[in-house]
């Protein structure tokens, strides 16, 4: 397949993702840890670096961030009071998925006023170019975490060490620690100190396996990834949940915070408020 039927066939999947959505945001089955140090206002927002696909029937294709799962969260923490950081995992620029920018001639995007507004206002569109590294990030300066997804994280997040220190970090202080869509891949081989797998017996949620091969469907069965966030979360041991196809669908689990796919990002930020106190 080349990229002009890619194009073509991804902007099917466009009406289902955008008129599927529910609110659904479980309380959380565990009792939220309460953090030993002094709030200071600040949420790490964290993006991935740039990618390409390695997959046989992709191989070469570029891979970015998904825009909306930086903007729907950025503007609800914002409203609430805090300042949010953007970074990524390698520094520098963000690169977008073109398919999340409502701007693209597919117009799989073109109703997401929020990205319209973050991509097109220049104090918000800077926060993209120049981004630090996480490898820079003192974790005690942020009183939350929140790692959003796109298609890039399949190929970035899961082997990445200091992302998984991170993770760990803010998890074990007792600190919002959240994921959405397929920035799960975070999850996958982060360890506790004690060497267990952080999801092992956690529900969480993230972009489901049937809306995985629904998109392979969609691409004419091209498979854009190795493996999938939804089983492989299973094997580590985790309760996964979703919400049905392309749901708004977001959960807690003790300071684990997760969401389903790229419209959960307000979800998910209502649910890091109501951790810190906010809700």
């Amino acid at each position: 397949m080349d990229k002009r039927t890619f194009l073509q066939t991804t902007a099917t999947l466009a009406t289902a993702l955008l008129l599927g959505a529910c609110d659904a945001a479980p309380e959380p089955d565990q009792p939220l840890a309460e953090p030993s140090r002094a709030p200071t206002h600040r949420i790490l927002l964290v993006a991935s670096s740039p990618s390409t696909a390695t997959t046989p029937d992709a191989q070469g294709w570029p891979l970015g961030a998904w825009i909306a799962e930086l903007t729907h969260p950025y503007y609800a923490l914002v409203d609430a009071g805090y300042e949010v950081e953007l970074v990524s995992t390698a520094g520098g620029d963000v690169f977008i998925d073109p398919y999340s920018d409502p701007r693209h001639e597919s117009g799989y995007s073109a109703e997401d006023e929020s990205s319209l507004s973050f991509l097109t206002t220049e104090a918000t569109a800077s926060l993209l170019v120049g981004t630090r590294s996480i490898e820079e990030v003192d974790p005690e300066d942020y009183d939350a975490i929140v790692i959003a997804g796109g298609q890039a994280p399949m190929y970035t997040y899961r082997a990445d060490e200091t992302l998984q220190e991170l993770i760990r970090t803010f998890y074990e202080s007792g600190r919002p620690t959240a994921a959405l869509c397929h920035g799960v891949a975070s999850l996958v081989d982060v360890q506790t100190s004690d060497g267990d797998y952080l999801v092992e017996g956690k529900r969480l949620t993230g972009f489901s396996l049937a809306e995985d091969m629904a998109v392979v469907e969609a691409l004419g069965g091209v498979e854009v990834f190795e493996w999938y966030v939804q089983p492989t979360l299973e094997e580590r041991g985790a309760r996964y949940v979703d919400g049905g196809m392309w749901a708004d669908f977001a959960v807690a689990d003790g300071n684990l915070i997760t969401g389903q796919q790229q419209y959960s990002g307000a979800s998910v930020a209502r649910l890091v408020l109501e951790a810190l106190g906010e809700g």
